[in-house]
């Protein structure tokens, strides 16, 4: 039998994550693309943490008309959502994926997340039905846990999930004048 030559080590190679986005939908990334209005925008986003500067720049794009405050905000909330789906549901797992969608409406930006469902099945007989609530405790200093939904309950004009933990969609909505969030009270 031939002996097989030990495999060269491979230089590592870096990629911008950019170019892990098709041409059509770049613009989605860059606000500062000169597109016109969007009504809306859809993108799914891989498995993969290393995405999350992808995620934020979406988000980013998505409120680019707005002020520096509710950029922020908006941004921060989503990125909460997607961190949510990678690390509570299948979308987290290899090859699984999520999706942000982005309704602009007349008073506000309206985001869902949409994941693959819960990583454990539903015990069998049970419903699968069961909403998210925001952790009471969730922003205090002492919190482990929970604070992403506090978050999102706090600083969102509105929030809710479809209640179906097999292909749960989480959404807010954010008022352009951050109506119902407690942004504004922060001093």
């Amino acid at each position: 039998m031939p002996a097989t030559a030990p495999m060269p080590v491979l230089p590592e190679i870096t990629v911008s994550l950019s170019e892990l986005v098709p041409p059509r939908c770049r613009h989605y990334f860059n606000h500062r693309s000169g597109r016109p209005h969007y009504r809306t925008r859809r993108y799914d986003f891989g498995s993969s943490p290393q995405y999350m500067p992808l995620v934020r720049a979406f988000l980013n794009a998505c409120a680019a008309e707005r002020d520096e405050d509710y950029r922020y905000v908006f941004t921060l909330l989503g990125s909460e959502l997607a961190n949510n789906a990678l690390n509570h549901s299948k979308s987290g797992e290899r090859f699984g994926f999520y999706t942000l969608r982005c309704v602009r409406r007349r008073d506000g930006l309206h985001l869902t997340c949409r994941d693959q469902g819960a990583r454990r099945a539903p015990t069998r007989g049970k419903t699968d039905d069961h909403h998210l609530t925001a952790d009471p405790d969730g922003l205090s200093f002492d919190a482990e846990s929970g604070r992403g939904l506090a978050l999102v309950d706090a600083l969102a004009t509105d929030w809710g999930d479809n209640g179906v933990t097999s292909h749960r969609q989480v959404w807010f909505f954010l008022a352009y004048d951050l109506t119902g969030s407690r942004w504004k009270d922060v001093p």
